[in-house]
């Protein structure tokens, strides 16, 4: 008589999925319970942020810290940021396409050697350069202005936009480029018409990555400017967290960092999956 062998117990299919969706919710609502932390905490009124033991919902939803920031000017400081990172982000596209363009395809003297004194930028301090700056600014009168503001975050952008899109060109094949030489483009139509929709991922994380730097930056627009119809957002929410008498505004404050972090969020929402693409897009050459 035969002893029967005993079955080996099989993990369920829906194992593996079910630990890789909990791990991954878990970690989404790290991220996301802050955000939401905000929207709730803005919502608030003054004397709810003064109740002891807090609550996490509002008992009676207000719009008032809303409207002490639109009653501080608000509304002009965000027009300022809004420009600023306009411009930056345009211009900082612009340069990085062409800058890239050019150590990808074109064969110079020093090619290797500029590109290194590019990268090598990034890693300057800014504040090791802020005294050089502000003379520079005042020389070209570009101090107080929004212009002066959109040079520096221009500045600062390229590097990494010039290293981002030099791997995106290279990653292309020659043969496009040399296809469409042969049907008559020149260089500038051949990077307008044939190569830019191909390398459209690393436009929009160059564009993505200069939103960044110029929407939040706060030490340079501190600096640069000095009238507070040139403040930018990120300088006026700090000047907003002092209440009367010298007190921390809680309200204003998570409300200011509510219009603040939304439109960040949004953006890179919409543009996600270029971005990722855009970094992985020179990471793997045929």
């Amino acid at each position: 008589m035969t002893t029967p062998t005993p079955r080996r117990l099989r993990r369920p299919d829906w194992l593996p999925a079910a630990a890789f969706w909990t791990v991954f919710g878990l970690l989404a609502l790290l991220f996301v319970a802050p955000l939401g932390w905000l929207l709730l905490a803005s919502v608030k009124t003054s004397a709810e942020f003064a109740q002891t033991p807090p609550t996490l919902l509002p008992s009676s939803p207000s719009l008032e810290n809303y409207r002490r920031l639109l009653d501080a000017g608000l509304a002009r400081n965000v027009l300022n940021s809004a420009l600023v990172t306009l411009g930056t982000v345009v211009a900082a596209s612009v340069v990085s396409v062409l800058a890239g363009y050019g150590f990808a395809r074109f064969r110079f003297r020093f090619r290797g050697v500029l590109f290194l004194i590019v990268l090598s930028t990034l890693m300057i301090p800014f504040q090791s350069i802020v005294p050089s700056l502000y003379v520079i600014l005042d020389d070209l009168n570009l101090t107080n202005s929004l212009a002066g503001l959109v040079l520096v975050y221009t500045v600062f952008a390229i590097p990494f936009g010039i290293f981002t899109m030099r791997a995106a060109f290279a990653a292309v094949p020659a043969a496009v480029e040399e296809a469409a030489i042969v049907d008559g483009a020149g260089p500038f139509a051949t990077l307008r018409r044939v190569l830019l929709p191909i390398v459209a991922p690393g436009v929009a994380t160059v564009a993505l990555y200069a939103f960044f730097t110029a929407w939040n930056e706060f030490l340079a627009a501190l600096i640069f400017t000095t009238r507070q119809e040139q403040y930018t957002l990120p300088v006026v929410l700090a000047n907003l967290q002092s209440g009367a008498g010298g007190t921390l505004n809680w309200g204003v404050l998570e409300t200011g960092a509510v219009v603040s972090a939304v439109p960040c969020v949004v953006i890179f929402l919409i543009l996600q999956r270029y971005y990722v693409a855009g970094l992985t897009g020179g990471a793997v050459k045929e």
